[in-house]
């Protein structure tokens, strides 16, 4: 096996299908990055008719373990920046509370405990939102509690928040001139 670039960013898919198809084309604007694909994200990779096929400076991990062992390399130093994205209202719920039982909140909590910067591409935003789903746009409602969550989640240390693709857009390309000047 070729020896791992370090570090490198950290992907975490979730299950949710708001702008999914979108999120996964940046990751393949991105070098030297480990994709942890949740067991709700393999089902919308199916939905959307998409494959994880990556360049090698990529890895996929995906979630088949109770204690989530692909995240262990927070602890080495491996990550230099943490995506997930997109975010159900159910991982963003999670993390606010501390919940760390799928890969993707796993990753969220390792990041967090080894203060590894964040950026969180939360779905539920607005009382009203319009979505593509595979067969078509869609009207959502998040519920009071999933926007108090995501505003919740605005308040973590090293964790920003973004409620929009722009936004993550700009996020995932204002972190890496930032990793680039520092180079």
């Amino acid at each position: 096996m070729a020896k791992v670039h370090s570090p490198r960013w950290a992907w975490a898919l979730t299950g949710s299908g708001h702008f999914f198809v979108e999120s996964f084309a940046l990751i393949h604007e991105l070098e030297h990055c480990d994709i942890f694909v949740s067991k709700a994200a393999n089902e919308v990779l199916r939905m959307y008719g998409l494959k994880l096929d990556f360049p090698d400076t990529m890895r996929v991990l995906h979630d088949k373990t109770a204690s989530a062992v692909p995240v262990g390399g927070f602890y080495h130093g491996l990550y230099h920046t943490v995506v997930v994205a997109p975010a159900t209202s159910n991982t963003v719920a999670k993390c606010v509370a501390g919940i760390s039982d799928t890969i993707a909140t796993n990753v969220f909590a390792q990041a967090g405990k080894c203060r590894v910067p964040a950026i969180v591409f939360a779905c539920d935003t607005a009382p009203e939102l319009e979505t593509m789903a595979p067969h078509g746009l869609v009207k959502v409602y998040p519920r009071p509690i999933d926007l108090e969550n995501t505003e919740r989640l605005k308040s973590f240390e090293r964790t920003h928040v973004v409620e929009s693709l722009a936004e993550l857009t700009e996020a995932v390309a204002a972190r890496r001139r930032e990793l680039e000047s520092h180079g």
